[in-house]
């Protein structure tokens, strides 16, 4: 038997002003985001902002339905939209900012399993890792360099064979 330990270097910063100014655009974006998301259900509302390597910034929210499979996180609106209307274009960052309005979240919201396969996808794709910087109403910012860190042994298309 072999024993191996699996871990990521988190960033974690008490103040935006500890980030790059295009850092804190990024999260105010996802923050912008955040206050469309749709979320009547769950009372949780995120918004998400993809920064491209031609320097736009698409955003998305998440999007809650009555049939909750139905519904939609904020990171995987806001990364599907960027990959449509900028395809070919690598991801340089996602800002993920979470609140709500049932209690004061405190922590930086992670992405969900789903999300983080579905960025991990476009990070393999380009070859290039995408920067996470997570935010929420107050405390810390998070920061990791790469998906590939908070998804260690992705699923990836090597899996499907010759394809």
């Amino acid at each position: 038997m072999e024993k191996k330990k699996i871990g990521f270097e988190l960033l974690i910063f008490q103040d935006e002003k500890e980030l790059s100014q295009n850092e804190q655009k990024l999260l105010r974006d996802a923050a912008v985001a955040r206050e469309n998301a749709y979320a009547p259900y769950s009372k949780f509302r995120v918004g998400a902002a993809v920064l491209l390597e031609n320097g736009e910034v698409v955003i998305g929210n998440n999007q809650e339905n009555a049939s909750y499979p139905s519904g939609l996180c904020a990171e995987r609106v806001a990364i599907f939209h960027a990959g449509a209307k900028y395809p070919g274009v690598a991801v340089k960052a996602i800002a993920i900012c979470a609140s709500s309005s049932n209690h004061e979240v405190e922590v930086p919201a992670a992405p969900c399993g789903n999300c983080r396969q579905s960025i991990m996808e476009y990070e393999q794709k380009q070859n290039t890792p995408i920067t996470l910087l997570m935010q929420s109403e107050k405390g810390p910012i998070y920061k990791c360099r790469s998906m590939a860190d908070i998804l260690p042994l992705a699923f990836n298309s090597s899996f499907l064979g010759d394809s």
